[in-house]
């Protein structure tokens, strides 16, 4: 009887477009009027109802800045309907700040550590440079850390760069940043969505022990061709899309293009506008160029295929300390299913990506390091009732190389091949009070033959309509590490090795039997909805990397039979560690109307293990502040000013005990010591045992909209950098004794014409 009951339900699902330009609309409400059935759009745009007793019903769509949309449906029997969306754009919209997305979502998603940021969220921060970018905004997010202006990389929750997991349109980046840390690789104007988790992330995401960054394109306007660009005194912009086939009706097929190049001339600019800066130096030292492209066919049902691709690359000279280039490319595909009748959805991604860097700096030999390979996967989402299955899997390959010559003249190089396959599965159980999401995923690494089963969880508890509990927790594996050490204060070159197996053959007593490197994630918090415009949420954590692969910087010695007595720590390439990360973030958010504020405090603590000591790695800090302010104001809301002020206490170094003279011996005992040149050596103090002093700096940009015709308009935009001219450091020269600062204040203007 309970089963016959169970067929007297329908379903209702669909996709939710712009009518301006056939974007699918995010985070959206859709819901059954006068009944308490509802849901929100996911990524596509799509959403579906379930259980739904027979009857007639009305449909409702409705997003802020559109006018809300509405259809008759009729449900029957065990039937599914497709019923899909166009909303128009209101015709009176005054540009207020709403950061909407999280808020939809609260109730029925467990959302631990993870911010959901679309290109409007972005623009809060000041615009840097002429234009605002995905790199300036993840610098806001709690327990992110970022290492600086010059070269800088984003650490989270005590996890290094290689942790974190990089997809664009499912594809993996391996460096998302450029050297100069105001910029990211990625087009603001062409970006839908990105899903950043700094930790507790499910099953679905695996290859990664510290966060994910999961970014999405959006597909081209469908209904006309559209672009912008963009000048300014740090760089240039090109960005066209449109159809190659119109669609001619809302929700119709199409085809679609987006084309964007990047370009920054500050290396050339900087001798004209900022003559002040390392004059000695010949400017500032960075420039980059970027491309991405992008075809997308959509069917009328929501189904489409995409192909795209990316080359990016970037070059910075650092006079006395190191000269870097690094290029980057790939190309991939990916498509979404919609089978008629059904609610579910299949994805799938097939991605071939590449990363080559090569550094020379002043008190060493060269370094390069380079990885490629291909990513692919499947994905299926079912909904059941309320609920969510999710399941799927990910085959990867690369190759990983790397170079490297000390000062001393020992050679450290690597080449290796690698597989992995991994599997998962996720159901989230959606209840009025409650969600609990768990999850598993099993990762086999073919090439060092070593299975890691990764059980993972999230619960989220509604226990009011302004308070929420939620968790996470679970256990994490990858293979590829970084050619950087974490005792490194600066880390210019960012590199790539895989399953090493020069690794030592004990680690605290114990055997090691593993290459991976390994964490336990446990995360808890809460979000509380003080005022109707005012929240508040809260999150503690504790990471426990439990087997992490470090470069030996202790090595003196070539591992062989030679040296077969010495310590491994003397003569392996590799080190093995263990680490802990604890810390609570605190994230204060307000918005009404055309204000917008945005408070983040970050406590933290970091240590690494090496067997021998225990020690603070180089991004270790204690405090960091966060805050954002944004105005909108004008009589058509026209202008619009943004702030941010950044405080971090000082970072780990490890301080010069002395200096004296270094001999080779290459010709060994040929060698005269009384006529030989010799090396200047240094005399390190105990390691990371010194403070660097606290970093702040504001900045801030002001921006006025001028509307030149219906689909046309200017933006003028100046900002300034480090308005008060603080002297952060960037960099200590041991052997000549200077202190290298990071950026001094810098002022720029630029403007962008859409068309």
């Amino acid at each position: 009887m309970s089963q016959i009951l169970l067929a007297q339900n329908g379903s209702v699902k669909g996709f939710l477009y712009d009518r301006e330009n056939g974007e699918p609309l995010l985070f959206t409400p859709v819901f059954l009027k006068g009944t308490g059935v509802g849901t929100t759009t996911d990524v596509n745009g799509f959403y579906t109802l379930n259980k739904i007793p027979p009857g007639d019903y009305k449909l409702v769509a409705t997003a802020i800045g559109y006018d809300t949309a509405s259809a008759e449906i009729t449900i029957t029997n065990d039937n599914v309907i497709t019923q899909q969306f166009t909303l128009a754009r209101r015709a009176i919209n005054l540009k207020g700040v709403n950061i909407s997305a999280e808020k939809a979502t609260q109730r029925t998603e467990v959302q631990v550590s993870v911010q959901k940021i679309t290109p409007k969220d972005i623009s809060m921060v000041p615009a840097i440079g002429g234009e605002p970018d995905l790199a300036q905004y993840l610098q806001v997010l709690p327990g992110v850390v970022f290492s600086g202006d010059q070269g800088g990389q984003l650490y989270i929750r005590g996890g290094t760069p290689i942790m974190n997991k990089v997809l664009l349109d499912g594809m993996v980046v391996y460096n998302p940043f450029h050297s100069i840390g105001l910029f990211s690789v990625f087009d603001t104007d062409i970006l839908r969505n990105a899903d950043v988790y700094t930790g507790g992330f499910n099953a679905e995401y695996g290859d990664r022990i510290g966060a994910v960054m999961d970014i999405t394109t959006r597909d081209g306007n469908k209904k006309r061709t559209r672009g912008k660009i963009s000048g300014s005194t740090f760089g240039s912009k090109l960005l066209v899309e449109g159809p190659i086939a119109k669609q001619k009706t809302d929700g119709g097929s199409s085809t679609t293009y987006v084309l964007s190049l990047k370009n920054s001339y500050l290396d050339k600019s900087s001798k004209v506008f900022y003559d002040y800066v390392n004059t000695n130096d010949g400017g500032l030292p960075y420039s980059f160029n970027d491309f991405y492209g992008k075809v997308s066919m959509n069917g009328e049902n929501g189904s489409k295929f995409s192909v795209f691709g990316y080359n990016f690359q970037d070059d910075a000279q650092f006079r006395d300390i190191a000269t870097i280039g690094w290029k980057s490319s790939g190309f991939g595909s990916n498509f979404l299913l919609v089978p008629k009748g059904s609610n579910m959805l299949m994805e799938g991604v097939f991605a071939y990506s590449g990363y080559k860097i090569q550094q020379q700096e002043a008190s060493d030999k060269p370094r390069s390091s380079g990885v490629n390979g291909f990513n692919m996967g499947m994905n299926f989402v079912s909904y059941i009732d309320r609920n969510e299955l999710k399941f799927g899997f990910e085959v990867l390959g690369f190759r990983t190389e790397y170079t490297a010559q000390t000062i001393t003249g020992l050679k450290s190089e690597q080449i290796e091949n690698t597989t992995e396959f991994g599997s998962f599965i996720k159901y989230r159980i959606t209840r009025d009070k409650w969600v609990l999401e768990p999850s598993m995923r099993i990762q086999y690494y073919a090439s060092l033959s070593e299975f890691s089963p990764e059980p993972r969880i999230g619960f989220k508890w509604n226990a009011a309509d302004k308070f929420r509990f939620k968790f996470a927790g679970g256990m994490y594996s990858q293979n590829l590490l970084s050619t950087s050490s974490d005792r490194d204060v600066v880390n210019l070159f960012y590199g790539f090795l895989s399953g090493p197996e020069n690794l030592p053959s004990e680690f605290n007593g114990k055997a090691v039997t593993s290459h991976l490197q390994k964490a336990r994630d446990l995360i808890a918090g809460c979000e509380i909805d003080i005022l109707k415009d005012l929240d508040l949420n809260v999150e503690t954590y504790i990471k426990d990397f439990t087997q992490l692969t470090n470069i030996n910087r202790d090595k003196i010695y070539p591992d062989n039979g030679t040296y077969s007595n010495e310590p491994d720590y003397k003569t392996k390439d590799y080190i093995v560690e263990s680490g802990k990360a604890y810390g609570i973030d605190f994230v204060l958010k307000y918005e009404h109307k055309r204000m917008y504020l945005w408070g983040v405090y970050s406590l933290g603590k970091v240590t690494r293990n090496d067997g021998i000591r225990t020690y603070s790695p180089h991004f270790d800090r204690r405090h960091n502040i966060n805050l954002v302010g944004a105005y909108t104001f004008g009589e058509k809301g026209n202008w619009e000013v943004n702030v941010r002020w950044n405080y971090g206490s000082g970072f780990p170094f490890t301080k010069t005990a002395g200096f004296y003279e270094y001999l080779n011996f290459a010709n060994g005992l040929y060698t005269d010591p009384n006529t030989a040149n010799g090396y200047l050596g240094i005399s390190y103090g105990d390691l990371n045992q010194g403070r660097l002093p606290d970093y702040h700096r504001m900045d801030i940009s002001v921006k006025k909209t001028l509307l030149l015709s219906e689909h046309s308009e200017m933006e003028i935009l100046a900002s300034l950098i480090n308005v008060y001219n603080r002297e952060n450091i960037f960099y200590f020269d041991r052997i000549r004794y200077k202190r290298v600062n990071q950026l001094p204040v810098l002022p720029s203007l630029g403007v962008n014409m859409t068309f």
